[in-house]
């Protein structure tokens, strides 16, 4: 029976029969990955998984991060060791999409300024007030088309949106599917009424959408991330929008999460949620029993069924 270690936040999202081979040992958060024989980690997103850590883990055989993202995995050390890195695709692609709709219609309809009106103090209804924008015969503009980046592009068709996207590779079925057009990442800001974030977070990606890249956008454009915080400057996002340069934002992740600067809180173009992306009830178990699944697949000797690409 192998020892594996696991984050104690998923401990009710397991069905305890995926476990029953196992001898597991819970690490709650904020505590400092254990050393010892573990033979499998399952960490979430907010734990960094470098040398340190495997300095203290001589059995390691799995690193099965319970997250689709793994820049908080060093990838280098982690082959280096010849641990086999998973991650948990897919189960999350139409809970984030749906989530990132969320926030391109609670921005175009001004959701977050309404709820503060009411708040303050109703005067009653206006024809001027709090117009918004219309989504039809607009272009969304994706950033990363992958799995999630093509969920949120196919559901833009049932708002009658056109579609671009930037990627490391067309998407001939994509485009096949949607009409999607395929554009350098500039093109794409300049074209793009709606622009919404799928990349991953790395070395290439950090900053991508920043102070000029942000100025290629069109002044009543809405810029949308439930990719990672790091890939949007928010420092130049929000000098833009206390400009006028943008029409609002929305952002599920941020560069500093857990903590938020109380510029983007406060600001009335922003409508912010706490990294809610997967948050369902099924995605959140599919996740965490894809993990195990990858955990118990690599100790029998098994490929797992989600490895981390090279």
């Amino acid at each position: 029976m192998a020892q594996i270690l696991i984050a104690e936040e998923i401990r009710d999202l397991i069905e305890p029969d995926l476990l029953a081979e196992h001898s597991v040992e819970w690490m709650g958060r904020g505590r400092k990955t254990p050393s010892g024989g573990y033979e499998a980690l399952v960490p979430l997103l907010d734990r960094t998984i470098g040398p340190s850590e495997l300095a203290g883990l001589p059995q390691l055989k799995v690193v099965a991060n319970c997250a689709v993202g793994v820049d908080n995995l060093d990838l280098d050390a982690i082959r280096g060791r010849g641990v086999i890195a998973t991650h948990t695709p897919n189960v999350l692609t139409d809970a984030t999409a749906d989530l990132a709709w969320t926030l391109i219609l609670g921005v175009a309809r001004r959701v977050k300024e309404g709820q503060a009106l009411l708040e303050e103090g109703w005067s009653g209804w206006h024809p001027t007030q709090l117009l918004g924008v219309e989504l039809s015969g607009r272009t969304l503009g994706i950033v990363g088309a992958g799995r999630i980046g093509q969920a949120v592009g196919r559901r833009a068709l049932g708002f009658g949106m056109r579609i671009g996207y930037c990627s490391r590779t067309p998407k001939p079925e994509f485009e096949r599917e949607t009409g999607a057009v395929m554009m350098e990442l500039d093109q794409l800001l300049v074209q793009s009424d709606v622009v919404s974030i799928h990349t991953p977070l790395g070395e290439s990606t950090k900053h991508l959408i920043d102070e000029k890249r942000i100025g290629l956008m069109k002044k009543r454009a809405i810029l949308v991330n439930t990719a990672r915080g790091g890939v949007v400057d928010e420092s130049a996002l929000i000098r833009a929008l206390d400009r006028g340069l943008l029409f609002g934002a929305g952002l599920d992740v941020f560069e500093g999460e857990p903590d938020v600067r109380r510029e983007i809180l406060a600001h009335p173009s922003i409508l912010s949620l706490p990294h809610l992306g997967s948050a369902t009830e099924r995605t959140r178990r599919a996740m965490a029993g894809l993990a195990i699944e990858n955990v118990s697949a690599v100790l029998r000797g098994d490929p797992p069924p989600t490895p981390v690409g090279r």
